[in-house]
């Protein structure tokens, strides 16, 4: 249960036994990158977790974090999560293929540890075994996971609605006013 670097151009930039870095560049797969490394380029074996808890969430749902834009406020897959089960509601975030095939509690419970896995602060994030633990035994109290680290999305006004906002950023990620000092 030791944690690896999945991203064959991640591994390139780590030493045979480090564990924890801190790069001169991000390099790997946004939307699966735990924050602090897409932010300030931190890396640890909690950024896997992460990554896993990415994963598990898209294995439920069917659907890729990447580009996930279900709303008009185009939050992520990983928000839709974390609202759904808040509410009540996890089942919901289930893909229909998995419906006749599973156990509704098994699956409530992997969003749980799927949410556990993707929480902002990477010292709330269980380890990989602990991760393997919870999976494995369906006695293990699960602590209640906090909100997801964050989401990048974009505002996608319905059909005849208009937007108040002006759309000022090529990529529609970011808005910036320009101020002279």
């Amino acid at each position: 249960m030791n944690p690896k670097i999945s991203d064959f151009g991640m591994a390139r930039i780590f030493d045979g036994n480090q564990s924890e870095a801190n790069t001169n560049r991000i390099v790997g797969t946004y939307g699966y990158m735990a924050p602090e490394y897409a932010m300030a380029g931190l890396f640890s074996v909690k950024s896997d977790v992460f990554s896993f808890g990415v994963l598990l969430l898209e294995i439920i749902s069917g659907k890729k974090n990447v580009g996930f834009h279900l709303s008009e406020e185009g939050e992520s897959l990983l928000t839709f999560a974390w609202k759904l089960w808040s509410d009540g509601q996890g089942l919901e975030l289930m893909d229909t293929m998995l419906e006749k095939s599973s156990v509704a509690t098994e699956v409530l419970r992997c969003i749980h540890i799927g949410l556990l896995c993707v929480q902002e602060d990477p010292a709330d994030r269980p380890t990989m075994s602990s991760v393997l633990h919870m999976l494995a035994s369906d006695t293990i109290a699960l602590p209640i996971p906090k909100q997801p680290a964050f989401s990048i999305g974009r505002f996608v006004a319905m059909e005849g609605q208009s937007s108040n906002q002006k759309v000022c950023s090529a990529n529609e990620l970011t808005l910036s006013v320009l101020s002279p000092q």
